[in-house]
């Protein structure tokens, strides 16, 4: 890889793992950074359209590029996940995708106590 090479592809591990039909369990894959086309397409969905929350779904199933040796990530994968490990795949997504605040660690001049704060992005 070039200096300055742009990555595109993120490794994962769940913390408990997708289980499928057979009953294996699957837990390293592979997210890659989402296009505006995945923001936008699953907007026109009418499941989407019904249950906003739904996008979540959607956009994971566009996103998640590999997910042990299962064959397809579809919505019907991402319907199936455990809720920690849905919640770790949309951390993943936003942090991926410069959609969270970066976080700095600070210390205070007056007192010395080290502190975690936000830095808001742009026009937030």
């Amino acid at each position: 890889m070039t200096a300055g090479a742009l990555v595109t592809e993120v490794p994962f591990e769940l913390p408990k793992g997708y289980v499928d039909a057979d009953g294996t369990l699957h837990r390293a894959g592979t997210m890659r950074l989402a296009t505006a086309a995945d923001e936008i397409y699953p907007l026109r969905d009418p499941r989407v359209q019904g249950w906003p929350a739904y996008l979540v779904v959607l956009l994971l199933a566009r996103v998640v590029t590999r997910l042990g040796t299962v064959p397809d990530i579809n919505p019907g994968v991402v319907e199936a996940l455990f809720s920690e490990d849905l919640a770790h795949l949309q951390d993943l997504y936003n942090r991926i995708n410069g959609l969270t605040p970066p976080v700095l660690s600070v210390v205070c001049p007056h007192c010395g106590a080290g502190q975690e704060v936000e830095v808001p992005l742009l026009g937030g």
